[in-house]
């Protein structure tokens, strides 16, 4: 007796493509970036001004490590002390420095509990902080404000849920990096 065996439905690939993964969401943090720096305040605060790259330095390792990513995170750090008024290079170094700690630490991180995951991201930040500190330092030849840098790195840790959400959206985009 021969048995049948129902044939297998093709599954539907869904490629995700640099456009998707790397591009819109660098349009996306200059544009917060951009929003953030209008001199909105409300009662008597201004808007915080996080370093929103961040968050791609971050996610952009876990979800496919490539060589775009470096290049956006330089061309959008850039940006970013072009608009900030900073030396040129600040920003794009720290934001490297970042990415390379989490491509180097890609293992241990990929596919951990969010809590690990947001205290891998404050610890980035962190670093990517401390570099900005150095330059600073070493270019003006003064130590800027510890607690101005408090008050910056504080809503660049609280913007994680968007690294997060970011690393959720596109963890599984394309099954052939898998």
């Amino acid at each position: 007796m021969r048995r049948v065996v129902p044939a297998r439905r093709a599954a539907a690939v869904k490629v995700v493509g640099p456009v998707q993964w790397i591009l819109l969401p660098a349009l996306a943090v200059l544009a917060v970036t951009l929003l953030l720096a209008t001199p909105i305040k409300v009662f008597g605060l201004t808007l915080p001004e996080p370093v929103t790259p961040l968050i791609l330095a971050f996610a952009w390792p876990l979800i496919r490590p490539s060589v775009l990513a470096p290049l956006a995170l330089l061309a959008v750090g850039l940006v970013v002390d072009l608009f900030w008024g900073n030396r040129l290079g600040l920003w794009p170094l720290g934001l490297l420095v970042a990415y390379g700690v989490v491509l180097v630490s890609r293992s241990y991180i990929s596919g951990q509990d969010t809590r690990l995951l947001f205290a891998w991201y404050s610890g980035v930040t962190a670093v990517a902080f401390f570099v900005g500190y150095l330059v600073t330092t070493m270019t003006a030849h003064q130590p800027p404000s510890l607690i101005a840098l408090f008050f910056q790195y504080l809503p660049t840790v609280l913007i994680f849920p968007a690294a997060n959400w970011l690393i959720d959206r596109f963890d599984d985009g394309d099954l052939k990096f898998r």
